[in-house]
């Protein structure tokens, strides 16, 4: 089979393994006595709400809101989808928080809150604190995405902004909760996936003023007040770990990246390919992480004596990008572009870098593939790669290559997807 067929395969098989249709209904409870209401948020929402209403006992009594991001919806019955922005909250998604906590409020002891999360949430549940416009939140979150914050730090500031996250809508549940949550946060900390609504937050106002002071951001007035007003004890804190609010309360993470992983580790393996995964749980700044990686291929390709090739690296997990220019492309298309830069044209190396839930950054595509004749293609279309990486353009240059992966919305997310393939 052709390397790049066998990489796109890998992804197919990743993606596939956290799909909603196989996973929720292994982990659905049994209806309560009363009314059950569905909330959720992110971007496998609508799917988790369709396939729980399809499973769901028929005399059963089920409604509820989910908000997904745009163009990822799907129909359904008793469980209302609303579309919304994402990754800077707008309009749809305030309102839509708003419905989901005053639903929640509604329920009584012999009720069941289902919750549904996944990646994306934290944009898509959007309600500000008491004092903070919406256009306050946007301006921040516009900030917090191009700095090169990690998502903990990121959803640290949205949580202590958020009068629903951070475990505020348990706080507002007088029904037992059972969240089942699709991972896209590495190490799986249920605080940090769609910034934790039901679960203890461990961060602090004090925490969140530090990630502002850290990357130098220049917020509005109102919010850092706020956040000094919360560090002083003027506004509430979050719930935290040990709080008897939590005593109903199951966070159940039920996929994640190491699946995936596997499944594409087994995947190559049934077509007579070696795998080391690397680590489900890779941080820090794409371009950097592409530089490691370039070295561990160029090593195996050279000196096979430890790892032999045929093998494939697989790694998961989120990096990120400190965004210096305006070009178009997310964090998988950049760290392909380096690491291209980095193997130098190195014969029999493939790659793919993706993410699994089909788009990368805010462009259309899920990621990007680049093979050994890359750099030869880019210079007989007089692409220079050092150039569109500067300018954090990574989707144009391989768009000119026609080398992007494009699937359109997974309904799925358990973060990046990265194979490097060596023959």
């Amino acid at each position: 089979m052709n390397p790049c067929n066998h990489l796109l395969e890998s992804f197919a098989v990743a993606v596939k393994t956290a799909n909603p249709n196989h996973i929720i209904p292994l982990h659905l409870p049994h209806p309560p006595r009363g009314r059950t209401l569905v909330i959720g948020a992110g971007k496998a929402s609508a799917a988790m709400a369709m396939v729980v209403e399809n499973a769901w006992p028929a005399a059963a009594q089920i409604d509820g809101l989910v908000v997904t991001r745009y163009g990822h919806t799907l129909p359904t019955q008793k469980i209302k989808v609303v579309e919304a922005g994402h990754p800077i909250p707008d309009e749809n998604g305030e309102r839509a928080a708003q419905e989901i906590l005053a639903a929640v409020q509604t329920l009584e002891s012999g009720d069941l809150l289902l919750c549904l999360f996944s990646g994306g949430g934290s944009s898509l549940l959007s309600l500000p604190i008491e004092g903070i416009s919406l256009q306050d939140l946007q301006a921040v979150t516009h900030q917090l995405l191009r700095c090169g914050a990690s998502i903990q730090e990121i959803n640290t500031v949205r949580k202590h902004l958020s009068a629903i996250q951070g475990g505020r809508l348990a706080a507002a549940c007088q029904a037992p909760i059972l969240a089942l949550i699709i991972s896209d946060v590495t190490g799986d900390e249920v605080t940090h996936i769609a910034s934790g609504p039901c679960s203890p937050d461990p961060s602090t106002f004090a925490d969140a003023l530090a990630v502002l002071d850290r990357y130098h951001l220049v917020v509005p007035a109102i919010v850092r007040q706020m956040l000094l007003e919360g560090k002083e004890g003027v506004i509430a804190e979050t719930p935290k770990p040990g709080s008897l609010i939590f005593n109903q309360v199951e966070n159940r993470i039920i996929a994640n990246a190491h699946q995936s992983l596997v499944a594409a580790a087994n995947y190559f393996q049934e077509h007579g390919i070696n795998t080391l995964i690397l680590g489900d749980t890779v941080t820090g700044e794409s371009r950097e992480i592409a530089k490691s990686y370039a070295a561990l291929a160029r090593e195996i390709k050279l000196y096979p004596q430890m790892l032999r090739p045929p093998l494939a690296l697989l790694s998961g997990g989120e990096t990120t990008v400190t965004l210096k220019e305006n070009g178009r492309g997310g964090r998988n298309s950049e760290f392909l572009l380096s690491l291209l830069i980095e193997l130098s044209a190195l014969d029999k190396v493939y790659a793919l870098a993706c993410d699994t839930d089909g788009l990368d950054g805010t462009e259309n595509n899920a990621g990007a593939l680049i093979t050994p004749d890359s750099l030869i293609r880019a210079n007989r279309l007089n692409l220079d790669p050092v150039s569109f990486l500067s300018n954090n353009d990574a989707y144009t240059f391989f768009q000119q290559l026609n080398d992007l992966v494009i699937t359109g919305p997974t309904h799925t997310n358990v973060n990046d997807y990265r194979a490097i393939l060596v023959l």
